[in-house]
């Protein structure tokens, strides 16, 4: 009786250890759909960003009339530099939110409606608003350049995977992989095949859970990433067992039939009662 549960025991320890293990499959990124890779249909679709409640714009204007210069853009020929790096103080000191109406308050102009704009939109729409002011000042010669519109204090977060973070998005458009990079990668004991994309939009928040290790992934709508997404990234059962390479799957093989020998041993060999 014995016996036969030890053996049992020491079967489904084996069978656990080697369901346990992590194999290629598990880890690496474009791979061909079949098997448990899925498929995704063709349907990436970049749409550039329109402009919401609550961003924070950063807006410079390039004319020839060194006194509008002045007033439009704050006086300060390093404000550009520390807005892209994202820093927050300088975010807030010199950008233009827009609120919940729609608008900006820019001086001198006044109200401007941008929301729900793309950035090419809003460039048009300050210079249209900005190039009436020009026409009257105290020089005829003067000459409108440009407008330059840019969204500042862009962040995603990437949770769990043992690669948690909060990451500014420099870019016009990021990619997940571009966004994975930045967090340095999934851990080896992320589950690739689960990634969720927690995502803000006009509907309310979205919940997009997709299996990063497809190479269909390049064609599909999870591709890019988008302001305030949240990556989860959810853990592997198998990370209690650490099988990872071949040297440790020996190392675990033989410790588990060990251990399963000294049960057995243990066992069977008890001294007879009367």
């Amino acid at each position: 009786m014995y016996k036969k549960q030890i053996r049992f025991l020491l079967f489904l320890m084996v069978v656990l250890h080697f369901a346990s293990c992590i194999t290629t499959e598990r880890v690496n990124y474009l791979q061909k759909p079949g098997g448990t890779i899925p498929s995704y249909a063709d349907s990436i679709r970049y749409e550039d960003y329109r402009l919401r409640v609550g961003d924070k714009l950063y807006v410079r204007v390039y004319s020839t009339h060194r006194e509008t210069n002045e007033l439009f853009n704050g006086g300060s020929i390093y404000q550009s530099t520390y807005m892209m790096q994202g820093n927050s103080a300088y975010s807030d000191l010199y950008s233009y939110t827009i609120q919940p109406d729609g608008t900006i308050v820019f001086p001198m102009i006044g109200a401007v409606q941008l929301k729900g704009l793309t950035l090419r939109e809003a460039t048009r729409t300050m210079e249209q608003s900005i190039s009436p002011y020009l026409q009257r000042t105290d020089e005829p010669d003067a000459q409108f350049g440009s407008v330059d519109v840019r969204v500042v204090g862009r962040y995603f977060s990437v949770i769990g995977g043992g690669r948690t973070g909060y990451f500014p998005i420099l870019r016009e458009k990021i990619t997940i992989f571009q966004a994975l990079a930045m967090a340095g990668d999934i851990g080896l004991y992320g589950d690739r095949s689960k990634i969720r994309v927690i995502r803000e939009s006009e509907a309310g928040t979205q919940v997009k859970m997709f299996d990063i290790r497809s190479k269909d992934i390049l064609h599909s709508e999870y591709y890019y990433i988008e302001p305030n997404d949240v990556i989860y990234i959810q853990n592997l059962n198998e990370q209690f067992f650490s099988v990872s390479n071949f040297p440790s799957l020996l190392a675990t093989t033989f410790s588990t039939i060990s251990f399963g020998v000294f049960i057995y041993n243990l066992f069977t060999n008890q001294p007879a009662t009367n």
